[in-house]
């Protein structure tokens, strides 16, 4: 009987009488308290208590109590008929709604926020309910230009305290009253965020994106910063249009002539159920790519008048209608139970709590952008939403402005690549017989080394293999590069210019690695048998002229030889296309990694230990790590994107094809670049030290030596590494360790699978290997 008590007078508490909000201002000045210390005492904001007294919200239990007995104790001091003196206004207050060019925000207490009325709602869409959950993990606001970082986990400084809940804007219904607690709330841990960032756009006050739950038949919207939005949407076109109107989702676009990112609603299994979508995909139709045109909840977005891309409504779908001038109607959705996020870069995010879900994905917004797919599709759109094709022209005579081709950009319509970029199967190649295997003067075969060799006897007599990995090595691979930006221009007999991208046929067999060039005016003797070529991803001496890009043959002058190009397709029109593309993913990549404790710029073994099981301290974090290095080589990889199925023959176009930032040259030259770097600092660490690489994969290299640890071979005096060699560090083009093992570990595995040229930079991290391979 007790409980009904105390349900009872809840529910009598929660409908406390208040004075009407002039009279609460009266009585607080009457008494001479400022707004301050109001708050203070009610443990809430200030402008929560400005939102009180201006009649913009109520306030909800357990502060309804509080406040409306400091009002019963007030109004017996100063009745009524009693004049009180005037507020000291040295503090201005936020303005009222609708002041200002955006709708005005007012800050939630602990527990819920109610609006008032909007002048005009959209007719479809209920109005939207907020709950802000304290004492959760909160995830970054969404500012592209914050990139500060967060509070180091595992430090000795204490975590700052748990920010209070994102901005709510006024302007929807008030809450009715009565609605209870919420049902789940993100678990508790310590804060990693500062408050949201003063001027953020009003227009996404609730961030770039929602994981939408069901629970106990109510659907909850989580977003960053532990805010959690009751949804009023009965169906998933109401859905769609609830994220585009009323939920204030988005993120600012980042670049002056691009767009706005499109809110993004991820899924849960229980919100699938609700809107009536299956919880898994059937074989049939993973194998799509999609649910049936077919499908009941397709049908209710044609009725709505939403339109699906071809793609149809698949792991990433996006439903939208055409814009109207400027204004876009797009919500993009992802969902994690179809596959959506690879558990290769996503590790186990699909089944992390929607609160935590929601905190892993905004990061990964604010700090890269709102995920538009894959991690391979985001770090191609990022390319394009920092260079947009088209810009705004000045106005002309009679003030009008037109769309025009955006400088630096790659443009709004794609161009033909050369023949010798072009893939198999390319339409390019249409004419080639059936089975026709094209010849390196044929084709550019610009890849990342695989590439091992036997160990020598010397090698073999000391204890470990210690493999160390280039940081984001595609990413500085891009820092700095100049791409072509337009098509490509056929030249025969070409006088070689390093500054002009393109792909070049020459002959480089002539280069012997016994003698290079190792600085200006010093030559280094090397053992040539124990190098990897620097011009094939094999690592094997080229023995005729082949097509190279522009790095590959800049690389072959800077060891110190003439080159003369047979032909070559050049980019006369070009640019460093990626340089912002990098610095946003090295920022970011920086940023999360200073988050997990481990900073740039530290000592050598300082580094080495911070970062001795750096993914432990916030595993979420660590899975942020995993996708942003998966967005830079994605990101590359998609600018040569293969045909997927859809009954494609060769020599027909493909789907990719169509797109402007299709550039397999601009691939190949990033590639380039980064298997030069790689080659650079293996043979000035063997100029140095007269120690060769045993095994190179891509960006790892494993070194025979007599210790288990990186600084056991490297070269470092008086704690500077060796010029232009391996530098340990956390900035992208530095290394890292990758792992060590055993020299009888190595020959043991080469020798169990009677594989000499097992890669061992394969398996190095965790000596563990799946599978042979025997290096053809």
């Amino acid at each position: 009987m007790s409980e009904l008590f105390d349900a009872v007078d809840a529910l009598v508490a929660s409908r406390s009488a208040l004075p009407p909000p002039a009279e609460r201002k009266r009585l607080r000045q009457g008494h001479g308290l400022t707004l301050d210390e109001v708050a203070a005492a009610l443990r809430v904001r200030r402008a929560t208590v400005s939102g009180w007294e201006a009649g913009r919200t109520e306030p909800r239990p357990p502060e309804r109590d509080a406040y409306a007995r400091m009002l019963k104790q007030l109004s017996e001091l100063y009745p009524a008929d009693v004049p009180v003196p005037a507020e000291d206004t040295t503090v201005p207050e936020e303005p009222a709604a609708g002041a200002g060019p955006g709708p005005s925000a007012v800050e939630p207490t602990q527990d819920t926020v109610a609006f008032q009325a909007p002048a005009a709602a959209p007719p479809v869409v209920e109005p939207v309910r907020v709950r802000a959950v304290p004492a959760g993990p909160a995830a970054e606001p969404v500012n592209a230009a914050h990139m500060g970082p967060a509070a180091e986990p595992g430090s000795s400084t204490p975590a700052p305290p748990a920010p209070a809940p994102a901005r709510v804007s006024a302007g929807a219904p008030r809450r009715p009253a009565g609605v209870g607690p919420m049902s789940r709330r993100p678990p508790a841990g310590p804060a990693r965020t500062a408050a949201p960032a003063v001027g953020a756009d009003p227009r996404f006050e609730n961030g770039p994106l929602a994981v939408v739950d069901a629970v106990e038949g109510q659907v909850l919207a989580y977003c960053v910063g532990g805010l959690v939005l009751d949804v009023p949407a009965k169906s998933l076109p109401t859905l769609v249009e609830w994220a585009l109107r009323e939920a204030r989702l988005g993120q600012p676009r980042l670049s002056g002539s691009g767009k706005d990112a499109d809110p993004l609603l991820v899924l849960t299994e229980a919100a699938l159920e609700r809107y009536g979508l299956p919880v898994a995909l059937t074989e049939q139709e993973r194998l799509a790519g999609r649910i049936p045109e077919g499908h009941k909840v397709i049908k209710q977005l044609t009725r709505a008048n939403w339109q699906l891309t071809k793609r149809g409504f698949g792991p990433w779908g996006r439903v939208y209608r055409p814009a109207q001038g400027s204004e876009r109607s797009c919500v993009q959705v992802c969902i994690p139970s179809w596959d959506a996020l690879d558990t290769r870069h996503w590790a186990d995010a699909a089944q992390l709590e929607p609160a935590d879900l929601a905190r892993l994905l905004g990061l990964y917004a604010s700090r890269v952008m709102t995920p538009r797919g894959s991690t391979a599709v985001t770090g191609l759109e990022l390319m394009t939403a920092l260079h947009p094709p088209t810009r705004a022209s000045r106005p002309d005579a009679a003030g009008k402005r037109y769309s025009e081709h955006n400088p630096g950009s790659l443009g709004r319509d794609p161009v033909d690549c050369a023949p010798c970029e072009a893939p198999d199967g390319h339409p390019l190649l249409a004419g080639l017989p059936r089975f026709h295997q094209r010849t390196p003067a044929e084709v550019l075969m610009e890849e990342a080394y695989d590439w091992a060799r036997p160990l020598t006897d010397t090698e073999c007599l000391h204890s470990h293999l210690v493999g160390i990995d280039v940081n984001m090595a595609f990413a500085a691979g891009a820092n700095g590069l100049t791409v072509g930006l337009g098509a490509p221009e056929h030249v025969r007999q070409p006088v070689f210019d390093a500054k002009l991208p393109g792909s070049w046929l020459v002959d480089l067999s002539h280069v012997d690695l016994s003698r290079v060039r190792v600085a200006k005016d010093t030559w280094a003797h090397l053992d040539a048998s124990l190098l990897p070529s620097p011009f094939t991803p094999g690592g094997e001496r080229p023995t005729g002229p082949a097509w190279y890009a522009t790095p590959t043959v800049a690389y072959a002058v800077e060891l110190g030889y003439d080159v003369h190009p047979v032909e070559a397709y050049v980019r006369r029109d070009n640019g460093r296309y990626l340089d912002a593309w990098y610095q946003r993913l090295r920022d970011a990549y920086l940023t999360t990694m200073a988050d997990l404790g481990v900073h740039a710029d530290l000592p050598p073994q300082e580094f080495l230990a911070a970062m001795d099981g750096y993914r432990h301290r916030d595993p979420q974090l660590a899975t942020l790590v995993s996708a942003i290095k998966a967005t830079v080589k994605g990101g590359i990889g998609k600018l040569r994107e293969r045909p997927r199925g859809e009954g494609w023959k060769p020599g027909q176009p493909w789907r990719a094809l169509a797109r402007p930032t299709w550039r397999p040259d601009i691939r190949a030259a990033v590639i380039s670049r980064t298997r030069i770097n790689m080659h650079r600092k293996i043979v000035k660490h063997a100029a140095f030290t007269g120690q060769y690489p045993v095994a190179v994969l891509s960006d790892c290299a494993v070194y025979a030596c007599d210790g288990p640890s990186p600084l056991d071979f490297l070269p470092y005096r008086d704690g500077k590494p060796l010029p232009g060699g391996f530098k340990l560090g956390i900035n992208p083009g530095l290394v890292k360790h990758e792992g060590t093992q055993s020299v009888l570990w190595g020959e043991g595995v080469r020798e169990q699978f009677d594989a000499p040229g097992l890669n061992l930079a394969r398996y190095i991290k965790d000596g563990t290997v799946t599978h042979t391979d025997n290096g053809e």
